[in-house]
């Protein structure tokens, strides 16, 4: 039975909410404010952490920061009133597992805590207790499968993982949060000489920098306090394969310098060892930031940059490849029909339109989430706007910054003004129309449009 922490200060809706996942086979413990839950943390073990945003005496992404540095494995997901969307979407960037909107419909509750604990299962599976709190092993069952879009900057990525993969050059994959970058380092594996042998991905934010070295490099049991027994790092772990060091811009400084060592001499000494080990790995790192600035000011060594940086891949954010947000989205939409056990169709041309008219600041993360949570509550054939997230609608009510076009109503007549826009160019009026030239050439013939 998981064992959920409920934090929110609203006495009566914390029942409420309890009594729901009581009925729902969770073990729920509540508490009222920060305080509390730091008690409670300390005493008892939890397998999710549900919190508010807006506690007394203190903020929940200021105590989610807290529980994902003292218990990294434990899926934190935020409680949010619709204001404050963003900020729980800048949360999901800085590790929350996902966010709720209050008011909430019951189903989505269920979805999300259960997307947010199975996570943890499936990289039990592949590792250690220890070794799952901040690494996991990708499983080779397509889950996390590579999309190939139909955008320029999707073909552009593609040929450059093309390229890279049969090589052992180092690579960087720049991007923001929620672009697919572990996909991608996943994806370079599948393509390379190592694909037989161990991808091991690590979230370098997730790692104290008092036990990186035991993380990257293992120990010896006795080593220090709280080391019982011996323990294989993640270098000896993919040793032969493919190393994914994932926002490694937030590694310490000495945390840098001890992994520089490491790639240079490619020997590990696990901690309280006086052998050395041989490691032959392949290193795939990403990052969020600007490592070049981060250079600059001094927080990011030059010779590890230029190290991890043998050759650097732009993971484009879904603004960047519009083209592909339908190709994503049905491709969304297949995997939750089977694993929702679910027969939807499609999208309504509203969602469509919606969908093409937001900004999707988490990019395809949030696109797969919502398309997910939007399936489990779909009871037709297609996916309606009524399932989508108030701040679906918020955006789609602030007035455009250039003019939209959108098929979703008469499209004979959008089309006909999107070509004399572009002065006949088609390949001007399909981006314009958010489509593809294959499309527009089909409603072109099923209009009678010359």
């Amino acid at each position: 039975m998981p064992k959920i922490l409920l934090i929110e200060d609203d006495i009566a809706f914390c029942k409420l909410l309890e009594k729901f996942l009581i009925k729902k086979a969770f073990e729920v413990t509540t508490t009222f404010s920060a305080a509390e839950a730091r008690e409670a943390v300390k005493n008892e073990s939890f397998d999710l952490i549900l919190t508010d945003l807006r506690l007394p005496d203190s903020d929940g992404i200021g105590l989610m920061s807290e529980f994902k540095n003292s218990h990294p494995h434990i899926p934190v997901i935020l409680m949010t009133g619709y204001s404050d969307v963003n900020t729980a979407v800048k949360a999901i960037k800085n590790g929350a597992a996902d966010y709720i909107s209050k008011p909430f419909n019951p189903d989505e509750v269920l979805l999300v805590i259960t997307n947010a604990l199975q996570a943890p299962k499936e990289e039990e599976e592949q590792a250690s207790v220890k070794e799952k709190k901040t690494a996991k092993k990708q499983s080779s069952t397509g889950e996390n499968e590579f999309v190939k879009g139909i955008s320029v900057a999707s073909k552009k990525l593609l040929d450059h993982i093309q390229l890279v993969s049969p090589t052992d050059m180092s690579v960087l994959i720049i991007g923001e949060s929620g672009t697919g970058k572990e996909i991608i380092a996943k994806s370079i594996h599948q393509q390379s000489r190592r694909k037989d042998n161990n991808f091991i991905a690590v979230d370098c934010g997730a790692i104290p920098k008092e036990l990186a070295a035991s993380e990257f490099f293992g120990h010896l049991k006795g080593s220090f306090t709280g080391a019982i027994s011996d323990k294989k790092g993640y270098f000896e772990a993919a040793n032969g394969g493919t190393l994914f060091l994932d926002e490694i811009g937030n590694l310490s400084y000495e945390n840098q310098i001890q992994l520089l060592r490491a790639l240079q001499e490619r020997k590990i000494k696990p901690v309280g060892s006086n052998k050395e080990i041989n490691v032959d790995i392949r290193i795939i790192t990403a990052t969020n930031e600007d490592l070049r600035e981060a250079v600059k000011n001094g927080d990011f060594r030059e010779d590890l940059y230029h190290r991890i940086n043998e050759f650097s891949i732009q993971s484009p954010s879904l603004k960047d490849r519009g083209e592909d947000l339908m190709v994503f989205a049905d491709y969304f939409l297949e995997k939750a029909n089977q694993q929702l056990h679910k027969e939807v169709i499609g999208f309504s041309p509203e969602v469509v339109s919606i969908f093409q008219n937001y900004s999707w600041p988490g990019n395809l993360r949030e696109l797969q989430n919502c398309v997910k949570r939007a399936t489990l509550l779909t009871r037709g054939d297609f996916i309606e706007s009524d399932v989508l997230p108030a701040e679906f609608f918020q955006i789609q009510n602030q007035p455009p910054a250039n003019e939209v076009f959108s098929l979703s109503e008469n499209e004979r007549e959008t089309i006909i003004s999107a070509l004399s826009k572009t002065q006949n160019n088609k390949s001007e009026a399909a981006k314009l129309l958010k489509i593809t030239r294959k499309t527009l050439y089909n409603k072109l013939k099923q209009y009678n449009i010359e």
